[in-house]
C-alpha cells in the first residue's frame, strides 16, 4: 500500500513499509533508528532516498566533510520546510507579514559572518554566568514539586526540561516568563518544527502557519521594544550594537530571535529528557555521576554522542560534487545524519554503546561543525549539567518508569521523547 505526497515540491510515492534498498530507514521515524543507521553506514553511506529526494548521507568523515565544505555544500536549505507548504498555509502567512528567512543556520557568507560576528559579541560567557543561580533555583523548585507530588512517580519532560529551558531563553531575549508566556512560545515552537522538519498534510499546516504568524510579530515587537526601552539583555545589546554602528539591521535581528528562540529551548528540552532517559537506561553509569558529580560534564558529551536532540540536518550541492564516492549532481539536496555519524565505529570505538568515560566524545557533530557550529551549545550544556547535579543528588533512586515504552515525535531532523517517566524510592 502506497500513497502519493510531496516532499520539497515534487510528488514521490511513499511505501507503509520501507523498501529492502532503503536498509530499514523510515525518514520520519524516529523512535529506533539506529540499526538503520548501521546498515547504511555499513552497506550503503550515501544513499539517494527517492521518498524524499535526499541524498542521505551516515558515515562520521563523509558528515563532517559536508558540514566543512561550504562554498560547496549550502545551508541555505537548512530552515525550509521539508516538504512544501500548502497554498492555505502560504497564504496565510503571505497575508501575516511572515518574512523571517533564518537567524543563522541558513545564511551563507559574507551576510552569515556579518550577523554572528553580533550575534556571538551579545551570547556571551558573563550572560550565562549571570543566568546559573536562576536556572540552578528552577531546577530545584522543579524537583522539590516532583517530591510533593502524592505518587513518586513524574514526567522528567513535563516536570524539569519542559519550562526549563524556556525560561532561561526567554530572561536572556528579554521577554516575560509568567506561565502564559511560556506556554505560547511552547505551542509556537512546536508548530515550527512540525511547518519545517514534519511532514504534515495541507489541511494539517493550517494552525501551524497562524502560530508562525503570531510568533514572527512577536519577534519584532521584541526588537521595537528593545528600540524604545533598552534593557540589560541580549536583544538590547544587539540593538544598541546597531545604533553604534553594527552591521546588522531590524529585521535580521528578529530573525536571530525566531531562531533562538526554537533553537534554545526546543533542543535543550530534548537533551535534558534525553539525558536522563540514557543515564537511567544504564543504571552504573547513572551510580557514576551519583558518587562522582564532576564527570557529569563528560556524561552530557557522551549524550551528545549517543542520543544528540538533532540526528539530521540538511545541506544543498551548489555544484557537482562528491560525498564518500557518490556523485552529487548540482542542486541536489543532502541530509546529514549526525546521529549515525556519531556512533560510526571508523571514529568511536564500539560506537554503538554508551560510556561516559569515553576519552573522544566531544568529537560528535550534535552540534554541526564549522562555520556554522551551534552558538548556544554552551547553555545548552549548562543548563543539561545543573539538572543533572540537582536530580543525581536530590533522588539518587531515580529510574525509568515502563522504558520500553517511550515515544518520539515524528520528524526528519530530531529525536524529541514525548515524556519520560520515572519513578523513585519514597524516603
Amino acid at each position: 500500500m502506497s500513497r502519493t505526497q510531496s516532499i520539497g515540491g515534487c510528488p514521490v510515492a511513499h511505501e507503509a513499509s520501507a523498501p529492502a534498498d532503503h536498509h530499514g530507514y523510515e525518514p520520519f521515524n524516529q523512535d529506533d533508528p539506529f540499526p538503520a543507521y548501521a546498515k547504511m553506514r555499513h552497506e550503503q553511506p550515501v544513499m539517494f532516498d527517492d521518498r524524499t529526494n535526499l541524498y542521505v548521507v551516515s558515515a562520521y568523515d563523509d558528515v563532517k566533510a559536508v558540514f566543512e565544505d561550504w562554498e560547496t555544500f549550502s545551508s541555505e536549505n537548512a530552515q525550509a520546510p521539508v516538504r512544501s507548504r500548502g497554498p492555505q498555509a502560504t497564504q496565510i502567512m503571505n497575508d501575516g507579514g511572515f518574512t523571517v528567512y533564518s537567524g543563522l543556520s541558513a545564511r551563507r557568507p559574507p551576510e552569515h559572518t556579518r550577523i554572528r560576528a553580533v550575534a556571538q559579541k551579545a551570547f556571551t560567557p558573563r550572560r550565562f554566568k549571570v543566568l546559573e543561580p536562576m536556572i540552578r533555583d528552577n531546577v530545584k523548585a522543579s524537583i522539590q514539586d516532583m517530591l510533593a507530588k502524592d505518587t513518586p512517580h513524574a514526567d522528567i519532560v513535563s516536570e524539569v526540561a519542559y519550562s526549563l529551558p524556556t525560561i532561561t531563553i526567554l530572561t536572556l531575549i528579554g521577554e516575560s516568563t509568567d506561565p502564559e508566556t511560556i506556554d505560547q512560545y511552547k505551542r509556537w515552537s512546536d508548530s515550527r518544527g512540525a511547518m519545517t522538519w514534519s511532514n504534515l498534510s495541507d489541511e494539517e499546516q493550517i494552525p501551524h502557519a497562524h502560530n508562525l504568524v503570531e510568533y514572527w510579530a512577536r519577534c519584532r515587537e521584541l526588537v521595537a521594544q528593545a528600540h524604545e526601552e533598552g534593557g540589560d539583555n541580549l536583544t538590547a545589546d544587539m540593538v544598541r550594537d546597531q545604533e553604534a554602528g553594527a552591521e546588522i539591521d531590524d529585521h535580521e535581528i528578529a530573525s536571530l530571535l525566531y531562531s533562538l528562540l526554537f533553537a534554545g529551548h526546543e533542543t535543550t528540552t530534548t537533551l535534558i529528557s534525553n539525558a536522563v532517559r540514557v543515564l537511567l537506561s544504564h543504571r552504573d553509569q547513572w551510580k557514576t555521576i551519583v558518587e562522582e558529580p564532576k564527570k557529569i560534564s563528560k556524561a552530557i558529551d557522551e549524550v551528545l554522542r549517543y542520543a544528540g536532540s538533532i540526528v539530521g540536518w540538511r545541506r544543498k550541492a551548489l555544484k557537482d560534487a562528491e560525498v564518500g564516492g557518490v556523485p552529487i549532481p548540482e542542486g541536489a539536496e543532502l541530509l546529514l545524519l549526525m546521529g549515525s555519524a556519531n556512533r560510526d565505529e571508523t571514529r568511536f570505538d564500539d560506537g554503538e554503546s554508551f560510556d561516559i568515560s569515553r576519552s573522544n566524545a566531544r568529537e560528535h557533530l550534535s552540534f554541526g561543525f564549522g562555520i556554522h557550529y551551534c552558538l548556544g551549545n554552551m547553555l545548552a550544556k549548562l543548563q543539561t549539567k545543573i539538572a543533572l547535579e540537582e536530580l543525581s543528588s536530590a533522588i539518587p533512586s531515580l529510574e525509568l518508569d515502563e522504558p520500553e515504552g517511550i515515544p518520539f515525535r515524528e520528524n526528519i531532523s530530531m529525536r524529541i521523547p514525548e515524556h519520560v517517566h520515572v519513578t523513585w524510592n519514597e524516603a
